[in-house]
């Protein structure tokens, strides 16, 4: 989530992808949360006994099928029980995983060889079948999958109809094609991202059914039937087969699904969990004071907004392009972030993330992100010229994520600048909120953020507001931004690419899709039960290096 006052190495990570002659990544080398435990022992088949590490999470929206799972409960659980082509290491930079190599001699078409020995937890081998099938299965338009969008690239994906991908080809167990529609400069950053996770033949016997029990080859798996208690928790053990770079330096994760922030931070503090990603505003002066060098405030590639539908009555046409722009100018990001978030947040000033490589504070027409009462007032003046406003502006939001004192003073800032109605609309889980905004049941506004898939500009335009994209809640459309978006990602060079997604986001500026709010740190600590604990370029923490005795 956001602030970022300086920017980690991330130029060396992507502009290694740029294309040349040939691309290649080489290989690179359980408790009761209800009785307040902080984690049982577990001893390895080395004998060394490892604690189980406990850390706070989310209830899942959807069964963890990797391409129906776009929301960060749900993601990190599946990044710790599937292995994909490749990883991102702490500063994002890709390393190979199951990938022996992924070639390319003119960034259209991909040649991958995985290597041999790879299985999933139910002992089944990982070939190159498992990547293609699950990926078809995940571009396939009646499987309705969140992450579809990412598949668009390839040759033979339809939002109009069932379509195979046709740009995929098994040549054996261990090597695959792909052909894209054009060159993208990014393609195999992409590809640790969880939609790319292979599957196992089960899982296509009942999808929504192995949601719930998945089979994986990652560095955990669930632990047995049960192990995701609804709501509630849910617990991993080490896989004895995984042989990749991740492998788990503990006895096991619990993530346990709080209802609060405040809830889980005092657990940390009373030594009953071992990690937290995410402090709760009340005690954001506090929390440094309080963890010492446990506690964790780094930047990190997350944006904050709130998206305001595209058939939000008042919202579409010229009044609502009126409307976009004074909503954005009436809020007092400055004072919101120096008030609540004490040094946590910076002011957005683009749709990105500071930590990116290309990034940049200056894109004209960002001036719609300055705070600015009388603009604001005379652009609001002119919208009811054409239609006048009633009734109330809400904003949506989960009050399990510590979103309540923002959103108040995010709506108080409209409501005393602009004269009107403007409130926050709680749901009590970020389920419950995702659930009516994926159905399109929600009746206003509603909270939205991006934490990063993998290290690139594109990650935050393309997935979020290209047309038809699966993160794409408000149901933005812009031939000429679709168009910016795809000039961008045939670019060969990583330099010319960025120059493409900065002249998207003047599109973005002017139509407001979302209204950009603020860049995160991380906040977050540990308990002095663990060590080894580190937090990655896009905030999560690496689970599986966390030790525990």
């Amino acid at each position: 989530m956001e602030a970022y006052v300086r920017k980690v190495r991330r130029s060396t990570a992507v502009a290694s992808l740029a294309l040349a002659s040939a691309l290649a990544l080489s290989a690179c080398s359980s408790s009761d949360p209800d009785e307040g435990g902080a984690g049982t022992s577990a001893t390895t088949d080395g004998g060394m006994s490892t604690g189980i590490v406990t850390a706070n999470g989310s209830e899942p929206q959807n069964p963890l099928v990797p391409t129906n799972t776009n929301e960060v409960g749900g993601g990190r659980i599946l990044d710790m029980i599937f292995a994909g082509l490749v990883y991102y290491d702490a500063d994002g930079a890709p390393h190979n995983e199951v990938a022996e190599s992924i070639e390319t001699e003119d960034g259209q078409n991909y040649t991958i060889t995985i290597q041999d020995g790879w299985t999933f937890t139910d002992g089944t081998p990982v070939t190159a079948s498992s990547f293609v099938d699950a990926w078809n299965y995940g571009a396939l338009l009646s499987n309705e999958q969140l992450s579809s969008y990412f598949f668009e690239p390839i040759v033979g994906f339809s939002y109009d109809e069932d379509s195979e991908l046709t740009g995929l080809t098994v040549v054996d167990d261990t090597t695959f094609t792909v052909e894209l529609k054009q060159p993208e400069s990014d393609f195999p950053l992409r590809l640790g991202y969880s939609a790319f996770f292979p599957l196992p033949e089960a899982a296509f016997a009942d999808m929504d059914a192995f949601g719930e029990n998945p089979i994986g080859n990652g560095p955990y798996m669930l632990d047995g039937e049960g192990a995701w208690e609804h709501n509630v928790k849910a617990d991993l053990v080490p896989n004895p087969d995984y042989t990749g770079d991740r492998m788990a330096a503990n006895g096991g994760l619990s993530f346990v699904f709080y209802t609060t922030q405040d809830a889980a931070y005092n657990d940390l503090l009373a030594g009953q969990l071992d990690i937290v990603d995410a402090i709760p505003d009340s005690a954001f002066s506090t929390f440094e004071s309080e963890l010492g060098d446990r506690a964790v405030n780094q930047p990190a590639a997350v944006f904050q907004s709130f998206t305001i539908p595209q058939n939000l009555e008042h919202f579409s046409g010229e009044e609502g392009l009126l409307r976009r722009a004074a909503i954005s100018k009436a809020i007092n990001r400055q004072e919101i972030t120096d008030a609540i978030f004490q040094g946590t947040r910076t002011p957005a000033s683009d749709f990105t993330s500071p930590v990116i490589d290309g990034w940049s504070d200056s894109i004209p027409g960002s001036d719609v992100l300055t705070y600015d009462a009388d603009a604001a007032k005379a652009l609001w003046a002119e919208a009811d010229a054409i239609s006048p406003y009633e009734g109330t502006f809400t904003i949506g939001y989960n009050t399990d994520g510590g979103h309540q004192a923002w959103v108040d003073a995010v709506t108080n800032s409209i409501k005393n600048t602009l004269g009107i109605s403007a409130e926050g609309n709680p749901y009590a889980t970020f389920a419950d909120l995702r659930t009516d905004v994926t159905e399109r049941s929600i009746t206003g506004a509603f909270r939205t953020g991006w934490q990063a898939d993998y290290p690139s500009l594109y990650n935050f335009l393309g997935p979020i507001y290209a047309t038809n994209a699966g993160s794409n809640d408000g149901d933005y459309s812009d031939a000429e931004f679709d168009s910016l978006l795809a000039k961008g990602a045939a670019e060969s060079d990583i330099d010319a690419a960025n120059a493409e997604f900065q002249k998207a986001q003047e599109i973005l500026f002017r139509d407001l899709p979302a209204i950009p709010l603020w860049y995160s740190n991380v906040t977050g600590g540990s308990a002095d039960t663990v060590e080894n604990v580190q937090f990655g370029w896009n905030s999560v923490p690496l689970y599986y290096a966390v030790t525990k005795n």
